[in-house]
């Protein structure tokens, strides 16, 4: 298995959906931005638990009872990381007039691709605890069940792409610059994944932690931002619709691949 292209894979994803800043007139549409928001919830809660959280506990069936505790305190840490990170680091929301974090001078397109990066450090983590699962052999995860994992972030990665461009076009970013900050949105991805796998490869025992920390991680995003910003306003079913849909899409490629 080609390790770099599994962790550029959601990278390609962010990519392609940036490059919608040069196919599409307008801004999308409400209820379309809330199905992307809501599917990409859907995908990263479904990647969470069968993905990272489930193989955490099964690398740990020596420990018995407490087989959970690995799963429980990576999740514990994983949440707590991003809260941190949601505090100290200014960033605002799709839609959103305030910006979160301390106060600062930075422009609101600046602010708006800092809150895609936030989200997307976790799911490059997420990528890379896996393929570190994978190379070491300590646990019970497959080379198609990383590839299932790297495709279904990077399926999701794309409407996410798309969501970070047209906004920053209707800022009055031009094409190329909304393009270029859509794409550096998602550069964290493949890199925390490398940094993530040569962290395990110095700690093999602590790869349970390393696992659901990531899923910790994701699952701060999915409460704290994705699912908010898919439900406010009218019709938040459509988000809801989204997030079915995610979910049984990144279900079917973990459990059919893994």
């Amino acid at each position: 298995m080609n390790i770099f292209l599994v962790l550029m894979i959601p990278f390609i994803g962010t990519s392609l959906g940036a490059s919608a800043v040069f196919l599409m007139k307008n801004s999308i549409n409400e209820y379309v931005q809330k199905i992307m928001l809501g599917f990409a919830s859907g995908v990263m809660v479904a990647a969470s638990v069968w993905s990272l959280i489930i193989p955490s506990i099964e690398s740990s069936e020596n420990m018995g009872h407490f087989a959970f505790l690995p799963a429980a305190i990576g999740i514990i840490l994983g949440m707590a990381l991003l809260f941190i990170l949601d505090k100290v680091v200014p960033h605002l929301h799709i839609n959103a007039e305030k910006p979160d974090g301390p106060e600062s001078r930075l422009k609101k397109a600046t602010m708006l691709v800092l809150a895609v990066t936030l989200h997307n450090i976790p799911e490059g983590m997420a990528v890379g605890a896996v393929a570190a699962g994978f190379l070491s052999g300590t646990a019970d995860i497959t080379s198609a069940g990383v590839m299932a994992l790297s495709a279904g972030i990077a399926v999701q990665n794309f409407p996410e792409g798309a969501i970070i461009s047209m906004p920053l076009k209707s800022e009055g970013c031009s094409k190329v610059r909304a393009f270029v900050y859509g794409v550096l949105s998602g550069v964290v991805e493949p890199l925390f994944a490398f940094l993530t796998i040569v962290f395990s490869s110095l700690i093999v025992d602590f790869l349970p932690y390393l696992l659901s920390f990531a899923a910790g991680a994701m699952l701060f995003v999915v409460v704290e931002e994705l699912i908010p910003e898919a439900s406010e306003g009218e019709h938040s079913n459509y988000g809801t619709v989204g997030f079915g849909l995610g979910f049984i899409l990144m279900m079917i490629l973990d459990v059919a691949l893994g």
